[in-house]
């Protein structure tokens, strides 16, 4: 094993949808260096993977940390993956398909190399070091334009036989309700995510029921981003603020379930939404939860917003190298 034979700094890569993010971690996992960069979907493989190179050689130079001391390397990325194997199947915003990432990245670095779902990564990053540290069973749900999902058992994440699971956003909350973008019908993610609520309250908009929210975004959908949201709910907007306490509520209901099939320590919620409006968010999906659940579970789980922000998924993932 690469673990064995190298130093003991470790590089943990978040390849996100709209941006990428190094970080260098000592190995006591303090951050010594973090570097990001917006992704551009349309470069292409070969470009987007020459602009992750780019950015962790950047954060290993800014860290003063040269290649043959990485101990390992640990990237969550969206999209499906082949988990044993390491390859990047798809993911749609950077257009990228069947890429061997692990293999690019072990020849580039000489290192042990962990591929990891970006949610599940962020759930890892906040079982090891943030609001479900050291816990015997953690749900992470991430609220933003979907709504993706983890869970780490006994120091283990939880996942299929060769890709991730825990598709939460996924779980039908409202038999033949609104269109997912998986194809199926009353998912959460249809009524609860970032691009469903902005939907809704577009049309509030429009109504002349959240005249913050016109003033602030008009009723374009892409201009309502979860900042947005929260200011209109500042502004006096109880349509919107509505229409978030809604969608936290079902997401709370798609919750409770997983509360009856796990009885998790913890919940922790992520995300853009949520770092907007963590208090909205704890509230109604805790009330959900004890609404819906079993009432012994219930009372047994904590709800909390991450502490880590950007860097769950790049800690999750390198931290994850060591159970390699």
């Amino acid at each position: 094993m690469g673990s064995e034979k190298k130093g003991k700094y470790w590089v943990g890569f978040d390849l996100g949808g709209t941006k990428m993010m190094a970080i260098i971690m000592n190995e006591d996992f303090k951050i010594l260096s973090r570097i990001r960069k917006k992704t551009k979907g349309y470069e292409g493989v070969k470009l987007g993977l020459d602009r992750m190179m780019e950015t962790i050689k950047e954060a290993l130079v800014e860290a003063k940390v040269i290649i043959k001391e990485i101990r390992g390397v640990g990237v969550g990325c969206p999209g499906p993956l082949d988990l044993d194997k390491g390859i990047l199947i798809e993911t749609p915003n950077l257009k990228w398909k069947n890429v061997e990432l692990k293999s690019i990245l072990k020849k580039e670095f000489d290192s042990d190399v962990a591929i990891l779902n970006d949610a599940d990564a962020g759930v890892y990053g906040e079982y090891r070091f943030g609001a479900g540290k050291n816990q015997r069973c953690v749900i992470g749900a991430f609220c933003g334009t979907g709504i993706g999902g983890g869970c780490v058992y006994e120091g283990k994440i939880i996942r299929g036989k060769n890709s991730s699971c825990m598709e939460i956003g996924h779980l039908p909350v409202v038999p033949m309700g609104p269109l997912c973008g998986c194809g199926k019908k009353g998912c959460v993610e249809a009524i609860a995510s970032r691009l469903s609520i902005a939907a809704a309250a577009s049309k509030a908009a429009f109504r002349g029921e959240a005249p913050k929210l016109l003033e602030l975004a008009g009723t374009d959908i892409e201009r309502i981003k979860s900042t947005t949201l929260y200011e209109a709910i500042r502004g006096g907007d109880k349509a919107v603020e509505k229409i978030v306490k809604d969608a936290a509520y079902q997401t709370g209901i798609a919750l409770a379930g997983a509360v009856n099939l796990l009885a998790p320590d913890v919940i922790v919620l992520g995300g853009g939404l949520v770092e907007a409006m963590p208090d909205i968010f704890v509230e109604n999906v805790k009330a959900a939860i004890n609404y819906q659940a079993m009432s012994s579970l219930a009372a047994n789980v904590k709800v909390t917003s991450a502490k880590l922000g950007d860097d769950a998924v790049a800690m999750g993932a390198a931290a994850w190298i060591e159970q390699l």
